[in-house]
């Protein structure tokens, strides 16, 4: 099963018909958590494009001890510096070595934040209304270091300003009487981040000035009916263990030309080296131009839960 996803609101809404969260820079994810007679079982972590991705994180795996059978939604988010920081995530999510994930767990944990509850003990919650599951949720009480049920609050804008003070993505509106609709974006859930990001497909690469390995820009495009739309280049962020990851995942996709349906501008042209669409990355950017080009990108990080046939609607 896929997740539920918000749509981009133009305004916070009010009243109590709503409820607002914070929305966390994380790896969405369903926990999948049944337990035996023996009160004893199993958590998986299914990504959004329903990869396992149970292995990357070990130290969520002692939600199976709770003896309790439910299906939670949230996000996996790094914490270290007290905020929220993908850049930090991007060593985890990537993990598939069970030794070099329990490490990694110990030098830098991950915290699961859980803001949905769809099953509980064979109950399937997804046509409740989510006051209904939120009671639900808090009444199971998972609070630990490796997971929490983050609170809610009735006025949205107090909150998106809030959240723009402490440094935060953003926040979700939610209407208390939605159900759970998988795999479908709806506006019974509104997103509003501060800065926006965007999940773009890169279709090239440009090397750094003056090296011949060195990752200097990525070139992404956005899927459409017609093809790879080009949206821009994008160079800050990318810089050491980063921009090597990137190469090395890049280099084996080269074509040998573009693999956008529109123009390229020349200036991003020169130098390119064209790659197979199949690598989706993060970019954090100002706001989109008129002709839909990203202001002031910056790139965030690797996307291996998703592939660009996941990106329509983003």
């Amino acid at each position: 099963m896929r997740p539920m996803l918000a749509t981009r609101g133009d305004h916070v809404p009010v009243g109590d018909a709503w409820t607002h969260e914070v929305k966390w820079d994380g790896m969405r994810v369903l926990v999948d958590v049944s337990v035996d007679g023996a009160q004893s079982g199993t958590a998986r972590l299914f990504s959004r494009n329903e990869n396992d991705v149970t292995i990357s994180f070990p130290e969520l795996a002692a939600l199976a001890s709770l003896g309790r059978d439910f299906l939670l939604d949230g996000e996996v988010v790094a914490l270290g510096t007290g905020v929220p920081s993908f850049g930090a995530l991007a060593d985890r999510m990537h993990v598939r070595d069970a030794r070099k994930a329990a490490r990694l767990a110990e030098s830098n944990p991950v915290t699961l934040v859980v803001f949905d509850l769809l099953r509980l003990d064979g109950v399937d919650l997804l046509r409740q209304p989510l006051r209904e599951r939120r009671s639900l949720l808090v009444g199971l009480g998972l609070d630990d270091v490796a997971w929490q049920v983050p609170p809610t609050y009735d006025d949205g804008q107090m909150l998106l300003h809030a959240a723009e003070q402490q440094g935060l993505e953003g926040i979700v509106s939610k209407k208390w009487s939605s159900t759970y609709r998988p795999d479908v974006r709806t506006r019974d859930w509104l997103k509003f981040p501060i800065r926006p990001t965007g999940s773009y497909v890169v279709g090239g690469f440009r090397r750094e000035t003056g090296s011949e390995h060195r990752l200097g820009a990525v070139l992404v495009g956005q899927p459409s009916p017609q093809g790879l739309l080009y949206r821009g280049r994008v160079g800050s962020g990318i810089a050491g263990k980063a921009g090597q990851r990137l190469g090395e995942l890049l280099l084996p996709t080269v074509r040998a030309s573009s693999p956008f349906v529109d123009e390229v501008p020349r200036l991003d042209q020169d130098g390119t080296v064209w790659v197979e669409p199949v690598l989706v990355v993060d970019v954090q950017y100002l706001q989109l131009s008129r002709d839909g080009r990203l202001r002031q990108p910056a790139y965030r990080g690797i996307r291996s839960d998703l592939t660009p046939s996941d990106l329509g609607g983003e």
